[in-house]
């Protein structure tokens, strides 16, 4: 999972954030997963990384890359042809917001025109 999170001023305690998600989004999904011996004896999930990636954003340009970064991923991973295809995005708010138009990243398709 990828996400850009903004925490308070003077809060930097992403650890307890992404025990929190992790803890939630973890108990409304069946048990279904294999796991190591390991992960078996410690009581974790096997849904999860076991650890996780934080950057601080510097400014409005490393804000947009990443933000980018985010909502391109789906394509970059083939689960979509086009960002505006991936349903669980932020990207659909952003796009009502007019911070990207609808055709970022893959475009939407132009109709052929037979009327010519």
């Amino acid at each position: 999972m990828h996400c850009v999170i903004e925490l308070l001023d003077g809060d930097t305690d992403f650890a307890t954030r992404w025990r929190l998600i992790k803890l939630q989004f973890s108990k409304a999904l069946p048990k279904t997963e294999r796991l190591s011996a390991l992960r078996a004896a410690r009581g974790e999930r096997g849904i999860w990384r076991r650890r996780y990636w934080e950057h601080l954003i510097r400014d409005e340009a490393d804000y947009q890359a990443h933000r980018d970064y985010v909502h391109f991923n789906p394509v970059k991973h083939g689960w979509v042809k086009r960002v505006v295809d991936w349903p669980y995005s932020t990207f659909h708010a952003l796009v009502t917001a007019k911070v990207y138009p609808p055709d970022w990243g893959g475009g939407l398709e132009t109709p052929l025109r037979y009327d010519d």
